[in-house]
């Protein structure tokens, strides 16, 4: 038996979302911007390359930070297809902003010098070296048994 679903799996969502119901899903909104940055990672000898899919983002869209030993990754987008009549009245408008990111965690030894990123044909490639781990040093505190 279907039952109607308030998370947008029903059967039918889709086949009503063509009768101008508010769609449930930001996912199915026609845009160029992608629901989930796809990211391949790659671990070489002496460092990680992830390379990111931001296909329709242009570089001054995407922007990297690193804070607390995570490397956040946050691409925004702003959309305005306004289309006008010979009058110059407006038929259609439609405005799109959106913002997605990601986070990878690095190491807190990770400095912002062991990272270098370069944006292009809607790739972001990263190459963060890697850092040699401190042995963590076992400090043994013996209690004195008297006897």
């Amino acid at each position: 038996m279907l039952m109607p679903s308030i998370f947008g799996e029903s059967l039918f969502d889709e086949f009503f979302d063509d009768f101008a119901r508010p769609v449930k899903n930001a996912a199915r909104v026609h845009t160029t911007a992608p629901v989930v940055m796809r990211t391949d990672v790659k671990e070489n000898a002496s460092s990680y390359e992830l390379d990111i899919d931001l296909p329709g983002y242009k570089k001054e869209d995407v922007q990297a930070e690193l804070k607390d030993g995570y490397l956040t990754i946050t691409a925004t987008t702003k959309t305005n297809d306004d289309q006008k009549n010979e009058a110059g009245k407006y038929i259609r408008r439609e405005r799109y902003y959106g913002t997605c990111s990601r986070s990878f965690y690095v190491g807190k030894d990770v400095e912002q010098e062991d990272i270098k990123a370069k944006f292009e044909d809607g790739i972001l490639k990263i190459e963060v070296l890697k850092k040699e781990a401190k042995p963590a040093v076992e400090d043994n505190k013996f209690i004195t048994i008297e006897g």
